[in-house]
């Protein structure tokens, strides 16, 4: 079977792309977010996204902006995303999606956009849609807008353990400080607070209306080992169900066995495998 040709699709192929993203809720939650903030016009979404399949049955997407994200991009999908990327310079960070096929498309462009940074070829996706079995921790509870100075320093440290580089070297810091901000005013950040502190954070980054997607998880180091997190998550969870979505997902590295206990504890199962290759 001969690969399909890729063309960049418009805001008359909305209806079919949000079509193919209710098939994949989680692995395409943050593609899902900006298609219904913004659409498909480029240059409202500062972005591209790019199709594989006919007018009439269109087979898988690919996000083309700040990520690079494949959505159920089979094997020839793959085969003909990377045959047009190949010939474009990278500007995206990263590429994150479903495990196969980002790593189906590492492997094509790896020789044109390499070296990566690093690659994470397996992260569990995983999900809920019931109140976790734990009891919540009452001092978790969602950032207020006054809060931002005390949150920052602790979004900060985790976005530089999690992803080894700081979010300060570029700007020095101040789109990951509006970021945070955006976050904590769309009451979508969370935090427990000890002497002025924060000893534990998560977000809802990613928020649709099928679920919403924690990230940014982190307890200060001091306080590792004490068993809080736990409860802390439930709260998120308890509170993300009840206000924003039917179902609360994350990613997390498989080689991260203190997180993937406290989620399994939290109620949440397996629903796929992710992989990000990060530049």
């Amino acid at each position: 079977m001969l690969t399909m040709p890729v063309r960049q699709l418009g805001e008359s192929e909305r209806r079919a792309v949000e079509r193919l993203l209710d098939l994949d809720p989680y692995a395409g939650a943050q593609v899902a977010e900006r298609v219904a903030a913004r659409g498909l016009a480029w240059w409202r979404a500062e972005a591209r996204i790019l199709g594989y399949g006919t007018r009439r049955n269109l087979e898988s997407i690919c996000w083309l902006g700040g990520n690079l994200t494949p959505v159920l991009a089979s094997g020839h999908a793959v085969t003909a995303f990377a045959e047009q990327l190949s010939g474009e310079d990278r500007l995206c960070s990263s590429i994150v999606g479903r495990a196969d096929a980002v790593l189906g498309l590492w492997e094509h462009l790896g020789a044109h956009w390499g070296p990566a940074r690093d690659v994470r070829p397996n992260q569990p996706l995983l999900a809920t849609d019931a109140e976790p079995p734990v009891v919540p921790d009452p001092h978790v509870r969602r950032v207020r807008a006054g809060e931002v100075d005390m949150l920052f320093p602790a979004a900060v440290a985790m976005y530089t353990e999690e992803v080894g580089a700081s979010p300060l070297a570029e700007d020095g810091g101040r789109g990951y400080r509006r970021r945070v901000t955006d976050l904590v005013r769309a009451g979508r950040a969370y935090a427990r607070f000890v002497d002025g502190r924060v000893v534990f954070k998560a977000e809802l980054a990613v928020v649709t209306r099928r679920t919403a997607q924690v990230q940014g998880v982190w307890v200060a180091p001091e306080w590792r080992g004490r068993g809080i997190a736990t409860a802390a998550m439930a709260a998120v969870v308890r509170d993300a169900l009840a206000r924003v979505a039917p179902t609360v997902s994350l990613y997390v590295n498989d080689f991260n066995q203190p997180a993937r206990r406290v989620y399994e504890r939290c109620g949440f199962r397996a629903v796929g495998t992710l992989a990000t290759v990060l530049f």
